[in-house]
């Protein structure tokens, strides 16, 4: 993989974005209620043209009809995890928002038909139509495979019947892709995507009140007709699909939590140059130089991890689920230290409610979390290696040492 060092025209627009963040959607962002979609935001998303940016198309190209086969091609890794890192370091609400479109509507993009595109992706870019990703329930997270919410084939299509739980933007959205069980007993094997707008008779939801800011609701499926036309991809192949979604959402959530952990850490070097205490500023204490030296450090290798994994997805590269495990792993764990340590330098005064860090720290607990646990990413990691060392195994079995003779480090 490369070395990471971003381009001028890449470091320009991330320090554009960064103040697009701060000047025309954090405004929009504090006059909203939480755990509440907050509508203005996702259309001022739209205006500003980066939901276009979000899904890959051409900068400038019209946000209808007509952007639909651009959007088709798929989203840039790296120019997603430098749209959702800069937003996040202006205004997490704008990130959030964005980040939410692009998962809920990424199934769409990689497996959905002629029709559903035009239905629907133009609605999500122009920001006048919200998207959700409904796959986690009660008793199926981590473990989607063990996804319980049935469908029960009737008259050439399918009734839906079950629970979600934990979907951002639920109950609010317009449509939802849903994962559910079309074959029992099969496993991940056995689930189909569908694309559900949210007035199908038989959708329920109620919001959930949670720590973080963002809507986050359930659902409940009461027979809800789903027809071969609401299928994203191919019946029993919806796993795929969830994965495929996941390995590119990945890195983009350790991009978030690199620009959380960024904004921590400026404003930390702000206050301990300003604030003194034991008869001068506190950045000349020792124990706080190698407090900020750790915290920069820290953010700066899993920045360029989730680089590097951005890279290795948008070049096709075997190990991406690897890489965006890792990457999700280390820039989630970093971002709650740095977070964590900001608090602790600046004392009381981070936990007031409307502080930048009062708000980083419930922001930023939850991507450890969603879209895979951070013990979750340890098991993918894991999985990955082992497979990686009994590929190499087989492969060494089959060279100069397969006839018997000692392995070098047998």
């Amino acid at each position: 993989m490369p070395v990471f060092s971003l381009d001028p025209v890449q470091t320009a627009w991330c320090t554009q974005l960064r103040t697009l963040a701060a000047e025309k959607l954090r405004p929009l962002a504090e006059k909203a209620e939480p755990g509440r979609v907050n509508r203005p935001l996702v259309a001022a998303l739209g205006e500003l043209g980066l939901l276009e940016r979000l899904f890959g198309a051409a900068a400038g190209s019209p946000a209808g009809a007509e952007a639909t086969a651009a959007v088709g091609a798929g989203a840039r890794a790296l120019e997603l995890c430098l749209l959702r890192e800069s937003l996040a370091y202006g205004c997490t609400e704008a990130e959030t928002a964005l980040a939410l479109q692009g998962l809920g509507s990424y199934p769409i993009v990689q497996a959905g038909t002629a029709a559903q595109r035009e239905r629907w992706l133009p609605e999500v870019i122009a920001g006048r139509a919200v998207a959700a990703f409904a796959l986690s329930e009660p008793d199926a997270g981590s473990d989607a495979a063990a996804l319980a919410l049935k469908a029960v084939p009737d008259q050439g299509g399918w009734r839906l019947s079950g629970e979600k739980r934990w979907i951002s933007n639920a109950p609010e959205a317009d449509f939802y892709t849903v994962f559910a069980r079309t074959t029992q007993g099969a496993g991940a094997r056995g689930v189909t995507a569908f694309l559900v707008p949210a007035d199908r008779p038989g959708l329920a939801g109620a919001a959930l009140e949670m720590l973080s800011p963002h809507p986050i609701g359930a659902l409940t499926f009461t027979d809800v007709p789903v027809t071969r036309d609401d299928v994203l991809g191919d019946e029993d192949r919806g796993f795929r699909v969830a994965m495929n979604t996941l390995n590119l959402f990945r890195p983009s959530v350790g991009a978030f939590a690199v620009g959380m952990a960024q904004a921590a850490l400026d404003a930390t070097l702000g206050h301990i140059a300003r604030r003194c205490a034991f008869g001068g500023p506190l950045k000349d204490l020792q124990s706080v130089a190698h407090q900020v030296a750790e915290m920069a450090t820290r953010i700066e290798a899993a920045r360029l991890l989730v680089y590097a994994a951005a890279a290795a997805y948008d070049e096709g590269a075997a190990d991406v689920p690897k890489r965006s495990a890792m990457a999700k792993l280390l820039a989630t764990e970093t971002a709650q230290h740095v977070v964590d340590a900001a608090v602790q330098l600046h004392g009381a005064r981070a936990l007031q409610r409307g502080h930048l860090l009062e708000h980083l720290y419930r922001e930023v607990r939850a991507p450890r979390i969603y879209e895979g646990a951070t013990e979750v990413q340890r098991t993918i990691i894991a999985k990955e290696l082992y497979a990686e060392e009994l590929h190499a195994h087989e492969l060494h079995a089959e060279g100069p040492y397969a006839k018997g003779t000692k392995e070098p480090y047998a």
